[in-house]
This record gives C-alpha cells, sequence and structure tokens, in this order.
C-alpha cells in the first residue's frame, strides 16, 4: 500500500476517534495549552500499561507534549515575534499546525522515514551549514538512533551561537545502557524497553549533551508549574524532564 496513503488514512482515522471523543469527554476539568481547548479529563494512554488522564481528547497531546508547550511559552523567546529558523526533527502531530502557522517556511520540519516532514534527515548527517537554525526541538529520537553522540555534535554545529535546543529522551535507568550487539527487536524489547530502541538512558544523559559542547538546564513539571496549573493540564511524572540546550 502506498506509504502516503496510509499515513492519510491513519490521519483521518484518528481524527474522527478524537472527535468523538472531544464529545463524550465534554467538560472543563482539564485543558490542553497547545489546541486551547478544555475536556471533562484526558483519555488513558499507553502499553502495556495505560496511564489515566494522558492524552488530550482534542489534539492527541500527551503529558510531555504539553510540558514542552508551555515552556515554550513561558520560559523561551520562541513566541517573540521575531522570526526564527527552526529544525523540528520527528514532527508531533500536536505541535505541526499551531508552529506551521506562526513561522510558515522557517519551520522545518525534519525525519528519516516519514513522508510528512518537510524534509529527509539522518541527524548524524545534517545537510545544512554551521550556526543555521535559533531553535532546534528533537524529543524522543535519539534512544532510536545508533550514534547519538554524533548526532548531537551535529545538532551543535548547526544551533546559532545564540540558539536554543530542547533535546528530550525518556530516561529509564540510572546510568545509560547500551549493546550495539543487540539487534534483534524482541532482545531490544527485553533489553531497552521497545522493539527499536538502542538503549535505555539514565541520569548520565546530560555528560552526554555536555560532550558534544552544550550547556544544559534541566527543568521539571513539578519545580516549573504550581499544583494547580500540573492538574488543570495533566502535567504528571509522565510529562519527563526538559532539556534546555545552549551553545
Amino acid at each position: 500500500m502506498n506509504t502516503f496513503f496510509t499515513e492519510w488514512s491513519k490521519q483521518k482515522a484518528r481524527a474522527i476517534v478524537n472527535f468523538t471523543f472531544s464529545i463524550i469527554y465534554t467538560g472543563k476539568g482539564r485543558y490542553c495549552p497547545i489546541c486551547k481547548k478544555n475536556s471533562r479529563k484526558f483519555l488513558s494512554y499507553g502499553r502495556p500499561l495505560k496511564r489515566e488522564d494522558a492524552i488530550c481528547t482534542h489534539c492527541g497531546s500527551l503529558e510531555r507534549h504539553r510540558f514542552v508547550w508551555l515552556y515554550f511559552q513561558k520560559l523561551t523567546n520562541l513566541f517573540n515575534n521575531k522570526q526564527k529558523k527552526i529544525l523540528h526533527v520527528a514532527p508531533e502531530s500536536c505541535f505541526v499546525p499551531p508552529l506551521k502557522k506562526y513561522f510558515g517556511k522557517d519551520y522545518i520540519t525534519a525525519d528519516l522515514y516519514s513522508p510528512r516532514a518537510d524534509v529527509k534527515m539522518d541527524i548524524t548527517d545534517i545537510k545544512y551549514p554551521d550556526n543555521y537554525f535559533d531553535v532546534i526541538y528533537c524529543s524522543h529520537v535519539l534512544e532510536h538512533v545508533q550514534d547519538d553522540k554524533k548526532a548531537m555534535r551535529e545538532f551543535h554545529r548547526v544551533l546559532k551561537k545564540d540558539g536554543w535546543a530542547m533535546l528530550l529522551v525518556p530516561i529509564t535507568a540510572e546510568k545509560t545502557y547500551e549493546d550495539p550487539s543487540i539487534t534483534d527487536p524482541e532482545e531490544r524489547l527485553k533489553a531497552f524497553g521497545q522493539r527499536d530502541h538502542v538503549r535505555c538512558y539514565g541520569l548520565d544523559y546530560i555528560d552526554r549533551l555536555k560532550e558534544a559542547g552544550f550547556t544544559v538546564k534541566i527543568a521539571k513539571a513539578e519545580d516549573t508549574f504550581t499544583k494547580e496549573e500540573r492538574e488543570l493540564m495533566g502535567l504528571t511524572k509522565a510529562s519527563g524532564e526538559i532539556y534546555y540546550c545552549t551553545k
């Protein structure tokens, strides 16, 4: 089946499901800062164990997406009315419409496989010049990349000297664990928690970013927003950590 048609079909099915749930979950108990819509509660999400109150019924945002968006708004210069060149790797569908509307052609989505992205990109070999992007956003991608350190160095190279990057990964261990000899999907599932992951990141993830040349600031939802804000917008431990990187 044609890849584009498959993606289109998935999007249509997702839109129908989201519309149905948006009606069922009508209310004001939760608020999504990305689509700016209320719902009675968020939907359950996850496998094998589902997280309650996790996904927006309207735009499909998860806890980490809403945390990132609020951080964008309140703690960065992203929306200061100055044009910026932005690289968004493996673009999440909830982010693309508002960012594309705000930044236009200077907002570039990139992916190695997805036909929905603006450019096909291997992040270990980025085909853009040094100091090109004002902002780079890459979330939950590096755990899929064999040479993640090279990818981090590439992000550092193409980021402007006064720019910033958010390079987010799931932290699932005390110390980063990887074994390149594990290539079988089922063995990767056992070792890393997912069939297409090549490592589990630990608390030493920040050291890899620093080795690539970044200065790193870490933020957690519980340290950034009030209890009331976290409850209203569904910010839980599943929101993860933000790694705000500068040169």
